[in-house]
């Protein structure tokens, strides 16, 4: 399908639109929106959606309205001062179908400097790539959604649907923010999430969960190293015995989509702690863990695997089957799905694609998690993401392409126009 005239004008629009996109998706990385830090970036999404003529809202999150959601993810940390940011576009006229945009603003921790060339809230641009944290992963994203909207007004047009911007947190440790706006009632027959996969339409994802294993020693100073037990170097048979499991589900069935993927769930050692004195054995230590698996399976199938792999390798050591290790589950405990690409939504944002690119766009199959599993478990609309190309994400030199971004605000821009409909 060709552009029509009115295709034409908001492309247009949007190319001009190109400089507020990058200074905004700049202002976004200069913010440092970790866990429980969200607050500031939020603040500038909320100035701009102001400044581009949105009613914005705030949505909290209430871990005792949604205790008995079944996609809600205990955490140990608390949720005061803390929200998710909708801005809202009411339709122009009817007779067309709603969309809403998501995309999440909290970041992951950078790490330390070694690694990095630069501040990584310091944006640069070098030789088209934006540079910082969050800026693939994905605050780029979120300039390109917001300021495609703004685009079908500055081409003359309205939207013939409600269209909606989500600004949500906890994406990157529980999908609370994103179920929150869900049950505030914040929904649509689409949702777009220009996670940064590049132009590709997500099709399926991998289930995750997050865990902890406290481990207790016998702690003895060092002369006597062999009368007490090392909480630290007992965790290893334990971590052993885990990766065991995971090559189990990865040699296991597994659907279809994910036959020719080499290693697809992964388990992650993600942090390590134990000990105070390295002249004493430790007396207790802890490791916390993400584990993934395939659609289809459910999230208490694999809890139950995680306990099992855990008290058989105590089972091995005389310590700790007097001293069990304590494994507890929290954040992430989101189950996998597949859909069908041909769904409406999904086939419109290929023919977007195939408009502006001549080709069709690749399915991409996730072996991580997005928020797109809370809108496909428990919204009412068809859920994707296509987003802009990047590059360490989650590392050091977290960088964006920039003309992929472009690249995402145009198809977004004109998938509004051929999802929602124009007036004008």
């Amino acid at each position: 399908m060709d552009l029509d005239n009115r295709e034409k004008l908001i492309i247009a629009a949007t190319e001009k639109l190109e400089a507020d996109i990058v200074d905004f998706a700049g202002r976004l990385v200069a913010e440092p929106s970790t866990l429980g830090n969200e607050i500031s970036a939020l603040r500038v999404m909320e100035a701009e959606l102001k400044k581009l003529g949105f009613e914005t809202r705030k949505v909290p999150i209430d871990p005792a309205a949604l205790a008995a959601h079944p996609g809600f993810a205990p955490v140990p940390w608390g949720y005061e001062n803390r929200y998710n940011l909708v801005g809202l576009r009411p339709a122009g006229a009817q007779g067309g179908r709603s969309l809403l945009l998501n995309g999440h603003l909290d970041v992951v921790d950078p790490g330390g400097p070694t690694f990095w060339h630069r501040d990584p809230y310091a944006p640069e641009i070098v030789d088209g790539w934006l540079y910082g944290r969050g800026a693939g992963d994905m605050k780029a994203g979120v300039a390109a959604m917001t300021y495609a909207v703004k685009s079908i007004e500055n081409a003359g047009f309205a939207l013939r649907a409600p269209l909606t911007v989500a600004a949500v947190i906890e994406e990157e440790c529980s999908g609370n923010g994103a179920l929150a706006c869900i049950q505030a009632g914040y929904d649509a027959e689409a949702v777009l999430i220009p996670e940064p996969f590049g132009p590709t339409i997500l099709t399926h994802q991998v289930g995750v969960l997050w865990f902890k294993v406290t481990v207790a020693g016998a702690a003895r100073h060092v002369l006597a190293a062999g009368a007490g037990v090392n909480a630290i170097e007992t965790c290893f048979p334990i971590i052993s015995a885990l990766r065991g499991l995971e090559a189990e589900l990865n040699e296991g069935p597994r659907p279809e989509a994910y036959r020719d993927i080499d290693h697809p769930l992964n388990l992650n050692i993600g942090i390590f702690k134990g000990g105070s004195w390295p002249s004493s054995v430790p007396d207790t230590a802890e490791f916390r863990g993400r584990l993934s698996y395939f659609p289809g399976v459910q999230y208490d199938e694999i809890r139950q695997k995680i306990l099992q792999t855990v008290s058989a390798a105590a089972a091995d050591n005389p310590w700790l089957t007097e001293n069990p290790p304590q494994v507890e589950f929290y954040g992430f405990r989101s189950d996998g799905h597949g859909v069908d690409r041909r769904q409406p939504a999904l086939a419109t944002l290929n023919d977007c694609h195939r408009t502006l690119t001549g080709t069709e766009a690749a399915a991409y199959i996730a072996t991580c998690t997005t928020d797109v599993r809370a809108f496909h478990h428990f919204g009412r609309g068809q859920a994707t993401c296509y987003g802009p190309v990047a590059e360490s994400i989650h590392g050091a030199n977290e960088r964006v392409h920039l003309p992929s971004v472009m690249q995402t605000a145009k198809t977004y821009a004109l998938f509004m126009a051929r999802w929602c409909g124009l007036v004008g």
